[in-house]
C-alpha cells in the first residue's frame, strides 16, 4: 500500500535533509505527486514504519555501556537497522554528489553565458566609439569650414574697406602728373560728389574715391 509523504516528514523518518530529499526525486530515486499543488512522497506504509522505527530507536535509545553496545551490534534486528541507515546516508552521499556535479555544470554554463554576454557589450562599445570618433571629424570638418568662411568673409570686409583711397594715391594708380590735369579732375571728382556719385565720398572734407570703380567718364 502507499502512503503519501510530506518532504519534510520524510527527510525526518530518515534522518536525511530536505534538499537530499528533492534531489532524491529529481533523480528519479523516489516517486513524488502533486496534489493540490503540493509535493507529496510515495512511500510504502510497511517502509516508512519501518523507518518511523529506526528513527525513534535512534533518538530515543540511551546511550549503552560497551559491553551492551557490543551485544547490540550483535543483534540481528540492530544489525539491519544499521545497515538500513548507512544504506540511507550512501544514498544523501551519492545524491549530494550528483547535485554537486549539476551545481559545477550550471555555473559552467552561467560563466559562458555571461563571458558572451561581456563579448557583446565589448562589441557594442567599439562600434559606438567607432561612430562616434566619425561624427566627430566631420563635426571637426564643418567647424573648419565654417571658420574658413568667417575668415574669408573678415578678409572680404577687410579689402572693401581697403578699396577706398585719396586724390594723391588715386592721380598715381592712373598716372595723372599734371598739375593742370589734376587740378580739372579734381573739379569733375567734386561735381559728382555733390551730384551724390556713389564711387565718391567725402572724409574730413577730403574725397576718397573707390578704387574698384571704373572713372573713364571722369578723366576724359
Amino acid at each position: 500500500m502507499e502512503k503519501l509523504m510530506k518532504p519534510a516528514e520524510y527527510a525526518q523518518e530518515l534522518g536525511i535533509s530536505r534538499q537530499a530529499v528533492y534531489a532524491k526525486v529529481k533523480r528519479g530515486i523516489l516517486t513524488a505527486k502533486n496534489v493540490e499543488g503540493k509535493l507529496y512522497i510515495v512511500v510504502d506504509k510497511v517502509i516508512a514504519k519501518e523507518a518511523a522505527k529506526t528513527t525513534t530507536e535512534t533518538i530515543e535509545k540511551p546511550k549503552a555501556s560497551p559491553s551492551s553496545q557490543t551485544n547490540t551490534s550483535i543483534s540481528k534486528g540492530d544489525g539491519a537497522d544499521y545497515k538500513a541507515l548507512l544504506k540511507a546516508k550512501d544514498e544523501t552521499i551519492s545524491v549530494l554528489k550528483g547535485t554537486v556535479k549539476d551545481l559545477k555544470k550550471s555555473n559552467k554554463q552561467i560563466s559562458t553565458t555571461l563571458k558572451g554576454e561581456i563579448d557583446l557589450i565589448k562589441e557594442a562599445f567599439y562600434e559606438m566609439r567607432t561612430l562616434y570618433v566619425h561624427q566627430l571629424e566631420q563635426k571637426k570638418t564643418s567647424i573648419a569650414e565654417e571658420a574658413i568662411d568667417v575668415i574669408s568673409e573678415e578678409e572680404g570686409a577687410g579689402v572693401e574697406e581697403e578699396r577706398w583711397i585719396g586724390l594723391k594715391k588715386f592721380f598715381k594708380q592712373h598716372k595723372i602728373t599734371n598739375d593742370k590735369q589734376q587740378a580739372k579732375i579734381m573739379k569733375r571728382l567734386k561735381k559728382a560728389y555733390n551730384s551724390g556719385d556713389d564711387r565718391i565720398m567725402g572724409v574730413e572734407d577730403k574725397l576718397k574715391l573707390n578704387a574698384n570703380k571704373n572713372y573713364k567718364d571722369l578723366l576724359k
